[in-house]
């Protein structure tokens, strides 16, 4: 379940999605998130689907990279799906017991509500998958740059880098429990069975040396950062700057296209 976790990584491909201007694909992503939740019947979920899965070809990001994300919250996708398929209301009536009742608008709801869970985790996936952690903190730190005029400058600058350094490390604290949980099973440790008790209670040899092992990396990034003189946002310049090209404003144009399409599809479907 663990290698099935890949958000947060960066996979170069050259896609016209990564010569995109990172700031540009922050605003998009949050912008398309947005009309994603407003999407309010079948017809507006899956026009959003079918232009979601055009980006996703666009990023020439292997689709199974995709499909191994989705693995790993599998068990929330089905327990939301579960709770809306037995609390929603409307339709013809199933069956009931208890407290439970399934109809077909429940059953709807929780296929509705999958699916734009699903959707959710695809469009931010492009995000990270195509946004190297170097150009991802610099966007961050210029969308929030306004900041600046209340004497936030370094405060926005460390904002962003903790947010990059975080989803730098989540492949690397998933490899480091692999290799905890490789080591205890060779000790003999029982991971896998018992009731759910004695899995949560197995799983603490994992996380105590995860968390001793996250705190050493702490450190030893942070030793790094100074011995390089680092001091955050302050005199700081870029090798790199971010500039918007042709390829943002048609992805601007595409997306307001795709989301004006929604509210119509909501108005008169």
């Amino acid at each position: 379940m663990l290698k099935d976790i890949t958000f947060g990584q960066y996979f170069d491909t050259s896609s016209p999605v990564h010569k995109m201007d990172p700031r540009a694909k922050i605003l998009l992503t949050v912008f398309l998130i947005v009309f994603l939740f407003i999407a309010k019947n079948f017809y507006a979920l899956i026009f959003m689907a079918v232009f979601i899965f055009l980006v996703l070809a666009l990023t020439r990001v292997p689709f199974r990279i995709y499909i191994k994300n989705l693995k790993a919250i599998l068990p929330v996708i089905i327990f939301t799906a579960l709770i809306n398929m037995f609390y929603g209301g409307g339709g013809k009536e199933i069956f009931s017991f208890w407290i439970f009742t399934l109809n077909t608008g429940g059953i709807s709801k929780a296929v509705f509500m999958a699916l734009r869970i699903v959707l959710l985790i695809l469009l931010s996936s492009v995000l990270t998958y195509t946004t190297s952690p170097n150009d991802l903190t610099d966007a961050i730190e210029r969308i929030f740059s306004f900041l600046t005029v209340f004497g936030l400058k370094n405060a926005v600058h460390t904002l962003a880098m903790m947010m990059t350094i975080a989803l730098r490390f989540i492949p690397t604290l998933i490899e480091e429990a692999e290799k905890i949980m490789n080591a205890q099973k060779a000790r003999g440790a029982d991971l896998e069975s018992g009731n759910l008790f004695e899995r949560i209670r197995s799983l603490i040899p994992i996380l105590i040396p995860l968390l001793i092992s996250s705190v050493m990396r702490a450190y030893q990034l942070a030793e790094a950062m100074e011995c390089r003189c680092y001091n955050g946002g302050e005199g700081r310049v870029r090798m790199k700057q971010l500039r918007f090209g042709g390829v943002d404003f048609i992805a601007f144009f595409v997306s307001l296209v795709t989301c004006t399409a929604i509210i119509f599809i909501n108005i008169f479907l």
